[in-house]
């Protein structure tokens, strides 16, 4: 019986957070100012639009932030959670009480979808660096816009592009140092994202 609810929470863990991740991206993109008719764009589009379309009734977006995306983001994050607690045989838990653990939660998934595109934007730049494969065009396009300021504060290099290592580094005492402290804060569980 406890292998079945790992089995569980394992599937509600990856399918959620495999479609909190297509949001995130969603929101991302729109962000930046992304080319949307990258086919890739085209898909994210198409998979959020059933939740995203009603929810954009309720939510108005300000500034050019769709904060129906966002809202919807934490909604999944919630949903996630609560079925895991469910699965895991801990009861219904109040959703405002799951609110702070979801924005750990999407966070985390936010600070790990920069770091795994400045690492497929950095290898790509060595094996294939004029690429037109949509891609590697969306990525630049995320990735871009976080690494201009830095480029203004690094000095010139003599060609060489250091920026994204400095993001990496960032990244990583993002992930590794004030991460923990905030779940920590919030009273996350460990294991629970």
């Amino acid at each position: 019986m406890q292998t079945l609810a790992e089995i569980a929470i394992y599937l509600v863990r990856t399918i959620g957070s495999i479609y909190l991740m297509i949001v995130l991206l969603r929101f991302l993109l729109q962000l930046v100012r992304a080319d949307y008719y990258n086919p890739i764009s085209r898909f994210i589009v198409k998979a959020t639009n059933p939740l995203l379309v009603p929810l954009r009734k309720i939510v108005p977006g300000f500034w050019g932030i769709d904060f129906a995306c966002l809202m919807l983001a934490l909604l999944v994050q919630i949903i996630i959670l609560q079925a895991i607690i469910l699965i895991a045989g801990a009861g219904w838990q109040n959703p405002l009480l799951l609110l702070p653990w979801s924005v750990v939660g999407i966070l985390g998934l936010l600070a790990s979808v920069y770091f795994w595109a400045l690492l497929i934007m950095v290898i790509a730049s060595w094996i294939a660096p004029y690429s037109d494969n949509p891609g590697l065009s969306l990525l630049r396009q995320l990735i871009e816009p976080s690494l201009a300021p830095i480029r203004k504060i690094l000095p010139n290099m003599g060609g060489l592009d250091f920026s994204p290592m400095v993001a990496l580094m960032l990244l990583h005492i993002f992930n590794q140092y004030i991460m923990p402290s905030l779940a920590n804060a919030m009273g996350v569980p460990g294991g629970l994202l």
